[in-house]
């Protein structure tokens, strides 16, 4: 018999548009490392999701984010 492992499912809505300058905002949605948490986990559609990937990777780019936490380093 194969145990079924449940996943920690949060239903996260964002209702404004996703600001690649919030970095408050854009952090809910990452890992402690680093890693952007995948859409099945955060509940999000897939549009909203692909918007929140090029907001972090913008600010990635411009130095407002990490791109790895100061903990893996």
């Amino acid at each position: 018999m194969r145990k079924e492992v449940k996943t920690k499912k949060v239903k996260r809505i964002i209702d404004s548009y996703i600001d690649y300058k919030e970095s408050k905002q854009l952090q809910r949605f990452l890992t402690d490392q680093g890693k952007i948490i995948p859409r099945r986990i955060t509940g999000l559609s897939a549009k909203q999701h692909r918007e929140l990937v090029t907001a972090i990777k913008r600010a990635r780019h411009l130095a407002i984010l990490p791109f790895v936490s100061e903990a893996v380093k």
